[in-house]
């Protein structure tokens, strides 16, 4: 295992899920209730936007992993995370169906409370990323 792969997986989110939300599987990051309290505080009430990028790093042996980055209009806030492609292929197959991500606590109940719904503005640019993620966790000597 490179250097940079093992780099990789030691910045992976442990926090990445889904769960059934109206019907639908819905990707969730879960993170602490401290730092989870702490962002709501400052946009609560607020009309906001939330650009979110995910940027798509891939070695071209088989490992993909995607950079998750929120940029909030209020609050001065960033949030990244790291996702595991390959262990976490659900979350990316929900994200390009719904557009949406959620962000909970952990003590949050899915679907029910306390918990933040982003909906993605260009839902074809989630639906771009999964045809990458899929292309690259093939390696290039199985295709």
């Amino acid at each position: 295992m490179s250097d940079e792969l093992k780099r990789l997986l030691d910045q992976v989110h442990d926090g990445i899920t889904t769960f059934d939300f109206d019907g639908k599987i819905t990707p969730c990051i879960v993170i602490e209730e401290k730092k989870y309290d702490k962002m709501l505080s400052k946009v609560a009430g607020q009309p906001l936007s939330i650009n979110t990028d995910l940027n798509i790093l891939q070695d071209g042996l088989g490992s993909v992993f995607v950079e998750i980055a929120f940029i909030f209009s209020k609050g001065n806030i960033v949030e990244k995370f790291l996702v595991n492609a390959k262990t976490d292929l659900l979350f990316f197959e929900s994200l390009a169906k719904t557009s949406m991500i959620a962000l909970s606590s952990p003590h949050s109940h899915y679907g029910k409370d306390n918990v933040f719904m982003i909906q993605l503005p260009r839902p074809e640019k989630a639906r771009d990323a999964l045809e990458i993620i899929h292309h690259g966790l093939v390696a290039k000597n199985q295709r």
